[in-house]
């Protein structure tokens, strides 16, 4: 499947909420368990790394990226998120949507990228490792989802352009 790739603006919210809440539903996505508003979801993200997925005009997935923390040392790692719409998971929506968002990243000056998930997600430890993530870590039990102890798989990229200085 062939989508455009585009920033992300304040008018694709819907859509992005939609399919923020299908991989909610999913339980196997986030710890999250409702999406939050439109000023929660932008406050906490990056705003020059937020893209959208589209397909014949449509929102079929999105990725942003959420500081890593707020300390200057940290100014070039950030957090992936990515989700992509029920109806085409698994047509390679999520492997261009990741790699235009490494590309983004890197040209907004990230060096590192960091993502968390699931290790029963399977596809995303795939997709992730696909572009170019490593696994360089596992966390056990974590945090309760839905009444269960949940682990962590913990995957980053370490930029080839990027903070090589």
């Amino acid at each position: 499947m062939v989508v455009a790739i585009s920033e992300m603006s304040k008018e694709d919210w819907e859509a992005v909420r939609t399919i923020f809440q299908q991989g909610i539903a999913t339980r196997q996505a986030t710890f999250e368990t409702t999406v939050p508003s439109w000023p929660e979801w932008d406050r906490a993200r990056r705003t020059d790394c937020r893209l959208v997925a589209r397909y014949k005009n449509q929102v079929v997935g999105w990725a942003a990226l959420t500081p890593a923390s707020s300390r200057d040392a940290y100014a070039g790692v950030a957090e992936v998120s990515i989700y992509i719409a029920r109806e085409v998971r698994g047509q390679g929506v999520g492997r261009s949507l990741l790699q235009a968002l490494v590309n983004a990243s890197e040209d907004a000056g990230v060096w590192t990228l960091q993502a968390s998930m699931f290790p029963e997600n399977e596809t995303s430890v795939h997709l992730f490792t696909t572009c170019g993530f490593r696994i360089v870590g596992f966390r056990e039990r974590i945090a309760r989802h839905y009444g269960t102890w949940r682990d962590t798989v913990l995957m980053e990229r370490r930029s080839a352009r990027v903070g090589i200085d």
